[in-house]
């Protein structure tokens, strides 16, 4: 089932990743204000279909502020997504993605993922330390410790991270260090240009870039993914597609809240 490597890799994540303290914004710390394209209270709805021929499920994308023990901000970004209809009596899926990351930095402190695709359950956990340059993986119980780039974004954190890119230059390629699944990935962003789009929200003019995975310098082409962001300061996802064999998967925009500037 793709539904989850589709909103978790752009979801990625849809599922298209960085410190283990969660108070770098100390209260005793001078505060210069801090805009991010997305403010807490933001919820993005989409429905997940194949081909734009039926409706397999949907995904919920959501943005939280809370305070870190220490006292600092933090964002917690949640994802949830489920089949319906045919699709979740034949194969049920019911995914739920919790991403925390520090509020000004928006460095990745943990990402917890839990799923249960049929019969079959799945728990995952990511603890960032950016100061050692590690991050600590349980999967099922079983833990490893492995280093990590400066700034490696989650597979969650990422599609938020992608939108505070400053400017989208067609043509221009950014690429984002994202750890998942146990590996680092180094995400290539490549802006293709600017169309108008239609939604069931709405017709917006949005930034079409196209995402894949490029692992030890070998681009994995089947994990491409295409988003049409709006071309605002918010940089909305409101469209995201991916290719398979049979068709495609697309998650189209059919309801959002953007939420309330924080601090």
């Amino acid at each position: 089932m793709r539904l989850h490597a589709f909103t978790g890799a752009v979801v990625l994540c849809l599922l298209l990743a960085p410190g283990t303290g969660l108070a770098s914004d100390r209260d005793d710390q001078p505060k210069a204000k801090v805009r991010h394209p997305f403010h807490p209270g933001e919820k993005l709805t989409y429905t997940i279909s194949w081909s734009n021929v039926f409706s397999a499920g949907t995904a919920v994308l959501e943005v939280k502020q809370e305070k870190a023990a220490g006292g600092g901000d933090v964002l917690r970004f949640v994802s949830t997504a489920r089949t319906i209809g045919m699709v979740d009596k034949v194969y049920t899926v019911r995914d739920s993605v919790h991403s925390i990351v520090d509020y000004r930095t928006l460095r990745s402190i943990s990402y917890d993922l839990s799923s249960a695709h049929g019969k079959k359950k799945k728990l995952r956990k990511l603890l960032f330390d950016h100061d050692k340059g590690t991050v600590t993986y349980t999967s099922d119980g079983s833990a490893v410790t492995e280093n990590i780039k400066e700034n490696t974004q989650d597979a969650l954190s990422s599609v938020y991270y992608i939108r505070t890119t400053p400017e989208f230059i067609e043509g221009k390629t950014v690429v984002v260090d994202i750890y998942d699944s146990g590996k680092n990935w180094a995400v290539e962003i490549q802006v293709l240009g600017r169309e108008r789009l239609k939604t069931p929200v709405g017709e917006f003019n949005t930034i079409k870039v196209r995402t894949y995975p490029k692992y030890e310098g070998v681009f994995m082409h089947k994990g491409e993914i295409f988003i049409w962001l709006t071309d605002d300061s918010r940089r909305i996802p409101v469209l995201m597609k991916s290719t398979i064999t049979i068709g495609s998967i697309m998650a189209t925009l059919t309801d959002m809240n953007v939420g309330d500037e924080a601090l």
